[in-house]
């Protein structure tokens, strides 16, 4: 069984969270071109390795937080609530190539 630590109830079984996508995207302002809107809705970094993702403990405090997840060995190093200053990135992660998608 995956343990999830939730910065506000401790560590839990994986079947309380849902993972919710990316942490830290900004919102664009009212004013933004369509192209804008369509890539804060659907573009999205999705390589192998950690990743900042926002997860919420849907079977308990029902609070979206913030963890650092290797997204090929759902290792978690880190959970932080929102608002939170970002932890590191692990060292090793910084070595390896990273894939931007360019449009």
């Amino acid at each position: 069984m995956l343990l999830v630590t939730c910065p506000y109830c401790g560590p839990r079984p994986e079947i309380e969270f849902r993972q919710a996508g990316e942490a830290h995207i900004a919102r664009p302002a009212i004013t933004c071109s369509d192209d804008e809107w369509a890539d804060f809705l659907y573009m999205r970094d999705n390589h192998k390795g950690y990743m900042r993702e926002r997860w919420r403990h849907v079977a308990g405090c029902g609070r979206f937080f913030n963890v650092v997840r290797h997204t090929v060995t759902d290792k978690f190093v880190a959970s932080y609530k929102v608002g939170e200053e970002k932890p590191a990135i692990p060292a090793e992660a910084a070595a390896g190539p990273r894939v931007e998608i360019v449009r």
